[in-house]
């Protein structure tokens, strides 16, 4: 509840304000199983909303979409407002927009595989350290050659060209074994059957839509339901951080804010540290220190301050502690540093109310209006303004059809990008090859029609020739007879006329 400007989180013995000035140095939430974390949480997101600020937070039991309907007084509410002095409470409804990855139970969230980057998209392939380079390595290629990589099947043709191509590129770029090209397609079809080639597409994610406001000046409330995408926690994890730092990366930088500009919660904290790679750790922690100057402040919801590494937790000023459990040695441990982690209170022992705190109560700790931690005081946290639990699906169909984003994320679109520029690309290659063997092909035919026309014409050739000397043969023969006969005549006519000239001079000259 707001009093004053300030945000009144806890009743103990005395009220426990947070400044919202200070409320971009981060937060802790943490706790036990059941211990009222999402009561916590929902206080927090209400008041941020009533001062103007949006928030982003994520539903993964499914069970804050009742921030959208104003809450009911019950018997037992009304015991605990009783036990904290509080006579009565302004139940009221927030904005709120519904996200969901499937665009099932929320507007459709997509970003695109150059925007998630090799680094997250590495993480939620589960890559080698080998794998991971020559991923970078594709990206680059990519970048240098303006593809635009959007979708799954963007990439994978992508690696299919440079696997194709790899001795184009190992000079300039170095080697990429076909080994690591193949194992990133694999874990690629498996992301697939994740949902990748659902939430990898345009388009994509304006985060601006995340910063409205109502007509009254509400901030929005932006809820994204992650029932289903929680079952695959490192992809959770992962996207959750690519939408915090595309946060950072949109946010101009604003200084110190008398309130922040946009306050992100990221629940079940601890998956986001769990196996992340050095680099990654390292990029997280410097993000954390420098979104502050951008005006978000990072909520981290977990069960330990000890899920968080230590340089990261460093940064987390405003804490809200809820009961721990400490029965092993390990648990122990845990509580030890938790609870060294607050500025004492001589009022109480530590250890001993961390342990024995209820359900909705915690030890708070946070800065006060000069940004010094004050010291760490038991209280109640007061009680949502907004419905507990959540709504039914008529309901939330009917936020989601009737808000001013409807339309524009739900419909995905296919825009031209490196698979339809590399699939023009190989068509033409296999065009020119297919024109290249059509030509080698026809020009091997005529080299065997002109041979086999060379053929006929030297065997017609042949066959005139060996016909003209048939012919020459014949004629001769002909010639042969003739002259045979010519001269056989002649002779005859020879011997006749000889006979006749004989009987002409010596007979009675009578022919």
């Amino acid at each position: 509840m707001l009093q004053d400007g300030k945000i009144c989180i806890g009743k103990g013995e005395q009220n426990v304000f947070m400044y919202p000035s200070m409320l971009n140095r981060h937060g802790l939430i943490a706790g036990a199983t059941g211990t009222g974390k999402t009561t916590t949480l929902k206080v927090l997101a209400e008041d941020l909303s009533l001062l103007g600020v949006p928030v982003f937070l994520a539903d993964i039991k499914g069970d804050l979409g009742g921030m959208a309907v104003p809450g009911t007084m019950s018997d037992k509410l009304q015991d605990r407002l009783t036990g904290m002095g509080i006579d009565h409470v302004d139940f009221q409804s927030f904005p709120v927009h519904f996200f969901d990855v499937y665009g099932e139970k929320g507007h459709p969230i997509r970003t695109t595989v150059s925007e998630m980057g090799p680094l997250l998209l590495g993480r939620i392939l589960g890559l080698s350290d080998v794998q991971e380079d020559v991923l970078n390595l594709i990206f680059r290629i990519a970048d240098d050659n303006n593809l635009l990589l959007v979708d799954i099947k963007d990439l994978r043709a992508m690696i299919e060209y440079v696997s194709n191509h790899v001795k184009d590129y190992t000079a300039n770029y170095g080697a990429m074994s076909k080994q690591s090209l193949g194992a990133i397609q694999r874990n690629l079809l498996s992301l697939d059957d994740q949902g990748g080639n659902i939430f990898f597409g345009e388009p994509a994610l304006d985060l601006r839509d995340w910063m409205e406001r109502d007509i009254d000046g509400k901030g929005y409330i932006n809820i994204l339901h992650c029932e289903r995408l929680f079952q695959s926690p490192i992809l959770y994890s992962t996207f959750m951080l690519w939408m915090m730092s595309e946060l950072y990366e949109m946010m101009p930088e604003a200084g110190d804010c008398d309130k922040p500009k946009i306050a992100f919660f990221f629940d079940e904290a601890h998956l986001l540290f769990r196996d992340a790679p050095r680099v990654l750790l390292d990029k997280i922690e410097q993000m954390v220190k420098l979104i502050r100057s951008k005006g978000v402040a990072v909520f981290f919801i977990t069960q330990a301050p000890t899920d968080i590494p230590a340089p990261v937790l460093a940064q987390l000023s405003n804490r809200i502690q809820h009961a721990l459990r400490a029965y092993t040695p390990a648990e122990q441990k845990v509580l030890k540093s938790t609870v060294e982690s607050f500025r004492a209170n001589p009022k109480f022992n530590t250890m001993e109310v961390l342990t024995s705190l209820g359900v909705g109560e915690a030890l708070i700790s946070v800065l006060d209006e000069k940004g010094k931690p004050t010291v760490v005081e038991r209280a109640k946290i007061v009680c949502p303004a907004s419905q507990m639990g959540a709504i039914d699906d008529g309901l939330r169909n009917s936020i989601i059809q009737k808000s001013d984003l409807y339309g524009k994320y739900e419909k995905g679109v296919d825009n031209q990008s490196a698979y339809e520029v590399l699939s023009e690309k190989a068509q033409n290659e296999k065009d020119k090859i297919e024109a290249e063997e059509q030509a080698v092909k026809e020009a091997k035919e005529r080299a065997i029609q002109e041979k086999e026309l060379e053929k006929l014409n030297k065997q017609a050739a042949k066959e005139a020739e060996k016909q003209r000397k048939e012919e020459e043969k014949q004629k001769a023969k002909s010639m042969k007879y003739v002259n045979k006969v010519t001269n056989s005549a002649l002779s005859a006519v020879g011997r006749e006329v000889g006979r006749k000239v004989a009987r002409g001079l010596f007979g009675s000259f009578k022919w």
